[in-house]
């Protein structure tokens, strides 16, 4: 009989594979209330960005989704997963009135208009995880180092920050990054800035990250297969 050993790595890859699509699909499904705009927006975000990737590293427990928007990240967390409860909060009345009508019929997420100042203060080292997709940019630069210590006030002492970002690298996908960006948020209108539209290098917040009082475990790049020089930084309270 013909040994079947060499073929268990691929089939563990097909497992995690089926695992990620079935994920999607439920995160995806969870919107299927919203107009054909918003659908179409949320899917062409999930295409474009590794937030399936980022979900993935959750930690079970409580998690919050920090800038959450229309709330896609938060239904690729919650989705299919009870062992985790996710709130997501963002500024915009509008996006998140989106996702109460979207993922906010998910059982394990709920949503609420505030910034993650509010939050920190409300509830400071209640949560396990806090991710971070796409948000400091929109920010002044100077802004952000605020931006990561009220995360930081959020986290448990065993807690760990998921942040991604789009990295200043000086790379085609950088300036079309950019360019992108000033058509979302200054035509279209599809983002809220808060006066920042800026990136910076990844050594730049690894700086910042220390300087917050987080210890980085990891810094990856996830740029490979997308147009967008993403990077996922990944941090624990020193």
């Amino acid at each position: 009989m013909p040994s079947t050993t060499g073929l268990r790595p691929y089939a563990r890859a097909e497992r995690k594979a089926d695992r990620s699509s079935d994920n999607r699909r439920a995160a995806l499904a969870s919107f299927d209330a919203l107009p054909w705009r918003e659908r179409l927006f949320v899917r062409a975000r999930l295409f474009s960005a590794p937030l399936a990737t980022l979900a993935a590293r959750a930690p079970s427990g409580r998690i919050a989704d920090v800038g959450c928007g229309h709330g896609l990240l938060t239904a690729l967390v919650a989705a299919d997963r009870p062992d985790r409860t996710v709130v997501g909060i963002d500024p915009d009345a509008r996006k998140i009135s989106w996702a109460l009508r979207g993922p906010g019929r998910l059982q394990n997420a709920a949503f609420e208009v505030a910034a993650i100042e509010t939050l920190a203060a409300r509830e400071p080292g209640a949560y396990d995880a806090v991710v971070v997709a796409d948000v400091l940019y929109l920010l002044p630069v100077e802004a952000w180092a605020g931006f990561l210590q009220a995360a930081r006030r959020l986290l448990s002492p065993e807690g760990v920050l998921l942040l991604k970002e789009a990295e200043a690298d000086g790379s085609w996908k950088h300036r079309k990054c950019e360019l992108q960006e000033q058509v979302m948020v200054r035509l279209l209108r599809r983002t809220q800035s808060s006066g920042g539209l800026q990136f910076r290098a990844r050594a730049f917040l690894e700086q910042l990250l220390r300087d917050a009082g987080f210890k980085l475990s990891e810094t990856e790049s996830l740029a490979r297969g997308y147009s967008t020089p993403h990077v996922l930084f990944v941090a624990r309270v020193d």
